[in-house]
Formats: C-alpha cells, sequence, structure tokens
C-alpha cells in the first residue's frame, strides 16, 4: 500500500486560515450579541474539519484552494510528508471544534471560546512554526503501539 505524500506547505496554509477562523470565533463569542454568529463561524470549521477527516488532507477544500492559487507561484517542496499523521490532526481538530460547537449549543458557559482557544494554539503553532501538533500526537501514538 502506497502511502499518500503532501506537501507540507499545503496543511499549513490550511492552519493558517483555521487559526483566523477561531480568532474570530473567540473574538464573538465573548460578547453575547455575537454569539450565534460565532457558532456559525465554528459550524463552518466544524464541517471544515469534517471534510479533511472524512476525505484526507489531499481532498480538503483548503487544499485545493492551496493548489489552484498559492502553489502555482512556488517552487517545488524540498520535501514531502506522509499523509496519514496530517489526517489524524484534521480527526483532533473536528473532536475539539464539534466539541465546543456542541457545547455551544446547548448554552454551557466559555465552551465555546475554550475550544477555539484550543484550536487556535494547534492551528498556530502549525501555520507559523510548521509544527503539527495532531500530527506529533500521531506519532506518539503509533510509537506506544496504539496506533498501527
Amino acid at each position: 500500500m502506497k502511502i499518500e505524500q503532501l506537501d507540507p506547505r499545503g496543511p499549513r496554509f490550511g492552519a493558517g486560515i483555521s487559526s483566523i477562523l477561531m480568532l474570530v470565533v473567540i473574538y464573538l463569542s465573548l460578547d453575547s450579541a455575537t454569539e450565534q454568529l460565532a457558532l456559525w463561524v465554528m459550524g463552518f470549521a466544524v464541517v471544515m474539519f469534517t471534510f479533511g477527516s472524512l476525505l484526507g488532507p489531499a481532498r480538503h477544500p483548503y487544499s485545493y484552494l492551496y493548489k489552484y492559487t498559492l502553489r502555482k507561484f512556488l517552487k517545488a517542496p524540498a520535501y514531502m510528508e506522509p499523509a496519514t499523521p496530517v489526517h489524524f490532526a484534521q480527526v483532533i481538530g473536528l473532536i475539539i471544534t464539534g466539541t465546543g460547537f456542541a457545547l455551544g449549543l446547548l448554552g454551557v458557559p466559555y465552551a465555546l471560546p475554550i475550544a477555539a482557544a484550543g484550536a487556535f494554539i494547534a492551528a498556530f503553532v502549525n501555520a507559523v512554526f510548521a509544527y503539527c501538533i495532531g500530527c506529533q500526537m500521531y506519532l506518539g501514538l503509533k510509537r506506544l503501539g496504539v496506533l498501527r
């Protein structure tokens, strides 16, 4: 079985978009007048993470956006990375944003901005420092034998 390879700049591009979305959610969710809008933005993020979780990172909408906009202006990547850890990171992102969204719908105080803050930290670190926390979780769980 051949492991799908990705241009590592694609997931970083998507992480940048996710970072911005999570900052918007945090900002909007701290005011009761805009809390409903924050839920809509978080719902959009949940849908995007669902695409990444179900279809894989290579078929994520942000991947296509990267491929057909920025990628054509860049040199070939210096290396490619396996898609499996990135896919796992998308699932973790879905769990975090989905939980925050569900709890926000249920009216749990501060659940939405706390979940958005967690997702923001992971996405920001990936976008700016090229360090994927979800990917590192995958590799750690694989070393421990929890994942195959």
